[in-house]
């Protein structure tokens, strides 16, 4: 395992951040925030890998990759968040830490969006305070690599 890199998983729709619903997500692209991301790692002596898709199978598989490669995974599912129980069970097999990420607070929004089935599989969630969480997830994942 490297353990300098953090897997970046950014799951549908948010190849269409910066367009989709400002209001809720803020004019920010999904580059943007993989940059913030990065920065962040930087600071930390950590590099960012990111795998976006629209398609569960294709995260599904980066996960499967990562193990025993990477020190930890990030992942904003988006709406997998909800019903991605192929990606619960692969982040549940990776075997280091894990950060839900979520611009908006899932909470706050509709009911069907409470619940998170990755949240079991994670070290903690991260959620509602915009692209800076891009940044504070990143914190989190260097605070819980500390030896």
């Amino acid at each position: 395992m490297t353990p300098g890199i953090v897997l970046l998983l950014s799951g549908p729709n948010l190849n269409l951040l910066g367009e989709r619903q400002p209001e809720i997500y803020g004019t920010a692209t999904l580059d943007d925030h993989v940059a913030t991301a990065a920065t962040e790692a930087e600071l930390h002596g950590l590099v960012v890998e990111h795998v976006q898709s629209n398609h569960e199978g294709v995260l599904v598989e980066a996960v499967h990759g990562a193990r025993g490669r990477v020190a930890a995974v990030v992942v904003n599912a988006g709406a997998l968040t909800h019903y991605g129980w192929s990606l619960h069970d692969a982040l549940a097999a990776f075997g280091g830490p894990i950060v839900e990420l979520h611009l908006s607070n899932p909470g706050g929004r509709e009911p069907w969006r409470h619940t998170s089935v990755i949240a079991p599989v994670a070290a903690g969630t991260i959620a509602g305070f915009g692209g800076d969480g891009y940044r504070l997830a990143l914190d989190a994942v260097a605070r819980l690599l500390r030896p």
